[in-house]
């Protein structure tokens, strides 16, 4: 996920783990950047788990739905094929907040096409794919939305993407996985 700074807290030892782990996100990237540069996105570090939380920015870069599904589960099978011990993961989306963001002309760029609503039926989507691929799926966003649904202000600086607090509730959802 972008900003998650894992390795950052890995380094200043903030948090320690058995293994150590990558945050493999690039800015704005996209189901077809992954299946492009998958070698050294993933399979280069053989890593024994593989959590992926990919396809909001194909959802506001309004890429075809069917088109970004299709994408996800090339990467799913590929992982499969080539990293057969490989434990994968595939998250949840987590909300955004367009309620108390997107009064500036940057942010209301942003939410334009993204949506809680978008998101939850990806996901849904998501979840149907890697129970048909026989893969995890995980809702690791528990704690980040308010009583309505949407992200928490206090976990964010722009509605959409996550504050170091923020990330540090993924990470608590996710150390039963780690």
């Amino acid at each position: 996920m972008e900003l998650f700074p894992i390795e950052k807290w890995e380094e200043a030892g903030e948090v320690k783990f058995e293994k150590y782990i990558y945050n493999r996100a690039v800015r704005a990237t996209t189901t077809q950047f992954v299946l492009d540069y998958i070698n050294t996105q993933i399979f280069d570090l053989a890593p024994s788990k593989i959590f992926i939380n990919i396809g909001t920015n194909d959802i506001g870069f309004q890429v075809k739905s069917e088109i970004f599904h299709e994408n996800y589960e090339k990467i799913i099978r590929q992982i499969q094929a080539t990293l057969p011990d490989a434990e994968i993961f595939v998250l949840k989306y987590y909300p955004v907040n367009n309620v108390d963001f997107g009064s500036d002309q940057d942010e209301a760029v942003l939410f334009a096409t993204r949506s809680n609503a978008l998101f939850n039926q990806a996901s849904e989507k998501n979840r149907e794919m890697a129970q048909k691929l026989g893969v995890n799926f995980i809702d690791v966003s528990d704690s980040l939305a308010d009583e309505h649904g949407n992200l928490k202000k206090a976990y964010t600086f722009d509605g959409a993407h996550l504050s170091p607090d923020g990330c540090k509730v993924i990470l608590e959802n996710l150390a039963p996985y780690l």
